[in-house]
């Protein structure tokens, strides 16, 4: 990957959305939507404005003179997303980091192992980065299938896959609200943290609150293993606060009653502005007739990952772990 190519395509992105944001007079996030669509469908009627297509043909033109890899346009197309995003008060637009990213691509590896037809799912996929991320690093083609209720993350989610020329099923809808999905084999999100406002839809989860409204990051997580296979994997990304909170026990019985729980990588504090956004990565397998839980949990405090030597030792400590652990996980 050269990372000149990420600047060109960010450069050309971020100067069409500019364009359309000033003539058309609309949000940049959506700008940029519609500066993807003009580059795939060159959609001459996005605009009547004569100048305003020569600028969109001329920056478009950038990905008509040269072919780019998966990861270049995909951090393209986040600086730009990063870029939109900065002045969003809405907490769903965020973005997950690319180090997390490629943790779970890394341990989604591990997992689906040589399976050439897994299912994969991220049921928060927002902008599809995490999702996107993940497939550009796995060594084999699976389906892929995402959902947000956002209409303009939904949208950028869907351009994104397209410029990056990847099949992903996507699903428009409240994601705590059943699916047409027929279970998958991995599950990987970065879980939206906060209230879940529809307490008659959250009335139907056995996570949810006794009192006022439900998690929505728990409800989530069993929405999550519900649309899993039995022996399936879910890598989520959660809060450090996520067993302290006062819906912790519930969560904790379910969990017992659900899944195994298989490990906890927590990141380094320094990647975070403060320590009550600090993250880790929760590693479930749903329950099956045929699984057993691990003689031993994946526990690591992740180093910074500027330095590699410590991160060397730790990937090691992982790949010894999947090498003593997984086979008797496998369903």
């Amino acid at each position: 990957m050269e990372q000149q190519n990420v600047e060109k395509v960010y450069q050309a992105l971020d100067q069409m959305a500019e364009a359309l944001e000033t003539r058309e007079n609309i949000p940049y996030l959506d700008a940029l939507g519609a500066a993807m669509e003009y580059i795939l469908d060159r959609d001459t009627e996005l605009t009547e404005q004569p100048l305003l297509k020569q600028q969109l043909e001329k920056h478009a033109a950038v990905f008509d003179d040269q072919s780019y890899q998966k990861e270049e346009i995909r951090k393209g197309i986040q600086l730009s997303i990063l870029k939109g995003m900065k002045g969003a008060t809405q907490q769903q637009h965020m973005l997950t980091p690319d180090t997390v990213a490629m943790l779970i691509g890394y341990l989604t590896n591990k997992f689906i192992g040589k399976n050439e037809d897994f299912r994969i799912f991220d049921p928060a996929v927002g902008t599809g980065n995490l999702l996107t991320a993940v497939l550009n690093q796995v060594e084999r083609e699976g389906h892929a299938y995402g959902s947000d209720v956002d209409p303009t993350l939904i949208q950028l989610a869907v351009m994104n896959a397209n410029m990056q020329e990847r099949q992903i099923e996507f699903f428009h809808q409240d994601s705590l609200r059943p699916f047409l999905l027929e279970p998958v084999d991995l599950v990987v999100s970065d879980l939206p943290v906060g209230y879940y406002p529809d307490d008659i839809q959250a009335a139907q989860f056995e996570l949810k609150a006794e009192e006022g409204h439900s998690y929505s990051h728990h409800l989530f997580i069993e929405q999550s293993l519900h649309y899993t296979k039995e022996g399936g994997y879910l890598l989520f990304v959660v809060p450090n606060f996520l067993f302290e909170s006062d819906q912790a026990r519930s969560l904790h019985t379910f969990l017992q009653q659900h899944a195994h729980i298989l490990g906890l990588l927590q990141f380094p504090e320094s990647m975070f502005k403060n320590e009550s956004q600090a993250k880790s990565v929760l590693i479930l397998q749903k329950k099956g007739t045929l699984t057993t839980a691990p003689k031993q949990a994946l526990l690591v405090q992740l180093p910074s990952f500027k330095n590699p030597n410590a991160m060397a030792n730790v990937l090691k400590q992982i790949n010894d772990w999947f090498d003593n652990e997984l086979s008797g996980l496998k369903n």
